[in-house]
């Protein structure tokens, strides 16, 4: 994208044109203030611009009409026409709230992670006396350009963003940080803690398309032939790249929940995310990974030894290096590549999202057995792909 189309997308003030019966111009200015669009004239009018006479005059109406688009873009990220007189002397702290906020999330699996990491860049963006009075539209855009500067590990604004050796936030953790604190200050509103919402008029950072991970089957490959330093993480990761489970059912998955069912092994669990209850048929690739039961009672874990944490995800990275992956993946990244290989292996559509637990329409009863046996089909595919293995 050009400079130019950048700058645009940033003006919280943007400057319009509307034709006229005469063949003028009419210039005016569109904008949100105190939750409500605005479009206010600023009385000028652009000639006819087919008569070459009026090109020069035109030229400088539109140099006018920038300057007043500037101002009045200056006069709300100061707050002075944008923040409400509520807002402005209201003295709640800003930090407490976000953390209430965050706790309110620490039973949701990844998105606790992502509002305590959101949190550590926030401590030092403000103080602990920040209050909602405090934040206007330019406090919040000033966020964003700290999120786009930050320096990963150290929490430092770099000088030189985007040259080498400038090792900045992901396009996704953006995506993510911002989006939390847009998040927040929409329910502080909703809560009447504040009037306005000074997130309104900030445009949010675009999602990246090329974020989302997955591995190819060779990829696989490689990492089951390697070791790594904590075998629970392997057996984990490796079982969620044939199941397409999420971290959270594979850490609270218990024997109990593990059943044969003819030539399949299913699992019959709920989600911990959606609380729905899921009926896996598991391919026979996955089967070694949930380990011996030597007798384990019905409550017993499956995986008791992996418990996810930030020395874990380092050592997935440090797994991933050592089998020649240079790929920046998550645990979450298993899922992903259960789904791509479905699909590359001629599974449809529908039949994925079923695997994956994707519900969003009722299928009518008459459907059901149908849908069960095209999931056994797809892990059947899912397992000759691995059949080398």
């Amino acid at each position: 994208m050009s400079k130019k189309n950048d700058a645009q997308t940033e003006q919280l003030v943007k400057l319009r044109k509307r034709k006229a019966a005469s063949g003028n111009t009419i210039l005016f200015l569109d904008y949100v203030q105190f939750d409500e669009r605005v479009r206010e004239s600023i009385g000028l009018t652009l000639k006819d611009g087919r008569n070459p006479a009026n090109k020069e005059k035109n030229q400088h109406i539109m140099a006018k009409a920038e300057e007043i688009r500037l101002a009045k873009e200056k006069e709300l990220l100061a707050g002075s026409g944008y923040r409400s007189r509520e807002n402005q002397g209201n003295k709640t702290l800003f930090l407490p709230y976000y953390r209430t906020m965050m706790e309110d999330r620490k039973n949701s699996d990844g998105n606790y992670g992502n509002w305590k990491s959101c949190l550590r860049y926030l401590e030092v963006y403000c103080s602990e006396k920040t209050t909602f009075g405090d934040i206007t539209p330019r406090w919040v855009q000033g966020f964003k350009t700290y999120l786009e500067t930050v320096e990963k590990d150290t929490y430092k604004v770099s000088l030189k963003p985007g040259n080498d050796g400038f090792n900045g936030l992901s396009q996704s953790s953006k995506v993510s940080y911002f989006n939390k604190l847009r998040a927040c200050l929409n329910q502080a509103y909703k809560e009447g803690i504040i009037f306005s919402n000074p997130a309104d008029p900030v445009k949010g950072f675009k999602v990246a398309e090329t974020e989302r991970q997955y591995l190819t089957a060779e990829e696989v490959k490689k990492l089951v032939a390697t070791d790594c330093r904590y075998p629970a993480l392997k057996r984990a990761f490796l079982f969620a790249c044939f199941t397409g489970l999420r971290k959270s059912d594979i850490e609270k998955l218990t024997w109990g929940e593990v059943q044969r069912f003819g030539d399949f092994t299913r699992l019959v669990f709920k989600q911990k995310k959606t609380g729905g209850q899921e009926y896996l048929d598991i391919p026979r690739a996955a089967e070694p990974y949930l380990g011996k039961r030597n007798g384990a009672a019905s409550q017993d874990l499956v995986f008791p030894a992996f418990r996810y944490s930030s020395e874990v995800s380092l050592e997935l990275r440090r797994w991933a290096m050592a089998a020649g992956i240079t790929k920046d993946f998550t645990f979450h990244c298993s899922r992903h590549t259960f789904a791509v290989l479905l699909l590359n292996s001629g599974t449809d559509i529908y039949t994925v999202s079923k695997l994956l637990g994707h519900r969003e329409i009722a299928t009518t009863q008459i459907y059901a057995h149908l849908v069960d046996e095209r999931k056994q089909e797809a892990v059947s595919r899912i397992t000759h792909i691995f059949d080398s293995i």
